[in-house]
């Protein structure tokens, strides 16, 4: 008797990919000098493959080309600088004066963003103008209009730098 063939069924890239993980922890662990170097180096060979799934169907060999590419990742690291765990780093990598600007910067970008007239009103505000009937005498408009427009441009601001509704401003620093 016969019994019929049974074909396995196509395996998904990212079985693949899974499957290829031992074995290349195995390597990564013979090369880096720590576990958690190990696992950085295996998961970021993963990463790139799937970033390549397109081509994985055009490599003959693809434990033999993950592995090179997992060595060739750990040659690249080599090349560059060594550096401290962050608890062994005398000064931080990033001068913290960088955060500031960026998000000065971002908010610049969402102020640019606000109508015309929210926008003049938040100019005004942050030239140092913060009375609203002086604010109104500068625009023409009334109080309550200037109130409204500058509640309306706050509350944009906070959802463009993605702050808590009634955040305070000292909170973007």
């Amino acid at each position: 008797m016969l019994l019929p063939c049974t074909v396995a069924p196509p395996r998904s890239v990212s079985q693949i990919l899974a499957g290829l993980q031992p074995d290349l922890m195995r390597l990564a662990r013979r090369l880096a000098a720590s576990e958690s170097e190990a696992q950085d180096l295996a998961q970021e060979t993963l990463l790139r493959l799937w970033l390549r799934r397109a081509e994985i169907g055009q490599v003959d060999d693809l434990r033999a080309y993950a592995r090179a590419a997992l060595r060739n990742l750990y040659r690249q690291g080599l090349r560059r600088a060594p550096h401290l765990p962050l608890e062994e780093a005398e000064d931080p990598s990033v001068a913290p004066e960088v955060f500031g600007a960026l998000a000065l910067a971002d908010l610049q970008g969402a102020i640019r963003r606000l109508p015309t007239d929210q926008a003049t009103l938040i100019a005004l505000v942050m030239s140092g103008e913060t009375s609203p009937a002086a604010l109104a005498g500068r625009t023409g408009c009334g109080v309550n209009t200037v109130m409204s427009r500058l509640a309306r441009a706050r509350a944009q601001l906070r959802r463009d730098m993605d702050m808590a509704p009634g955040a305070p401003v000292a909170s973007l620093l």
